[in-house]
């Protein structure tokens, strides 16, 4: 049952998006170890999610496991793969980092042929190896067991080696400022990734729009194009057309705007 202060916690949350426990104490007057047996509870009922320090609405923060993130839009992300993927031609080279929307893409580059292709995800590199002429280089480093996804400093070395036509990469939240990540190593892959590309991009479904993310992957200026299902909130829209970035709706022409 939820008591009054947790309403309120919750309604804290909603307005202000993630803070953390000695704030939310602080916000309603409460001691700090009241505050953790609060959030304990909230989080075992699944209304808010813990990540690095912090507490937000399950909605605002934090990503669920690799293969449940596969069926959440899975209808706008392969949309959103097959605009991406009529701008690769065959023997063209990309890199992608791990994530949901990329891991569609791959899928759609299937009918592709003599692809090169420079990757951390395990998903990505398995999709693509040995078929059509492909040839995938898979970045080493730390596995990770929940998105398959190859991490840490020799990850980062390793694809530092490669300039490639294509950059993409996946985006845990956007806002005007840019593109955001939840995780550290994620997001400093990602921003190497950018740095390999001719063309940078970002695929991305429009829940993402308006999310807050807790580390900085790059700004607008970083990027040359973004493909969504959407029209990004007017904020988000204004910076981008600021930066000259141009963005992709996937639709049935998949014609840019």
């Amino acid at each position: 049952m939820l008591t009054p202060r947790h309403g309120a916690i919750l309604k804290l949350l909603e307005g202000k998006g993630p803070l953390s426990v000695t704030t939310l104490a602080d916000m309603l007057d409460v001691s700090t170890e009241t505050m953790r047996r609060d959030v304990r509870a909230l989080a075992g009922a699944g209304a808010v999610v813990r990540v690095h320090g912090a507490v937000g609405l399950a909605g605002q923060m934090g990503e669920a496991p690799f293969h449940r993130r596969m069926r959440e839009n899975a209808g706008p992300k392969q949309a959103i793969a097959r605009a991406m993927a009529v701008q690769i031609a065959d023997g063209d080279s990309l890199m992608l980092d791990t994530g949901t929307t990329t891991s569609f893409l791959a899928r759609e580059l299937l009918g592709h042929r003599r692809l090169t292709v420079v990757t951390n995800s395990s998903d990505i590199a398995r999709t693509l190896a040995t078929v059509n002429g492909n040839r995938v280089f898979m970045a080493g480093g730390e596995l990770r067991g929940d998105s398959g996804a190859s991490l840490g400093a020799s990850a980062l070395e390793f694809i530092r080696a490669f300039a490639v036509q294509h950059a993409i990469i996946s985006a845990g939240a956007v806002d005007a400022s840019g593109v955001m990540d939840f995780d550290l190593q994620e997001a400093e892959f990602a921003r190497a990734v950018l740095a390999c590309g001719a063309r940078r991009m970002v695929v991305t479904d429009a829940s993402k729009f308006g999310r807050r993310g807790f580390i900085r992957v790059t700004g607008f200026e970083g990027l040359d194009e973004i493909f969504t299902d959407a029209p990004p909130p007017e904020d988000v829209a204004a910076a981008l057309s600021l930066a000259g970035v141009r963005v992709h709706l996937a639709s049935s022409d998949h014609n840019g705007q």
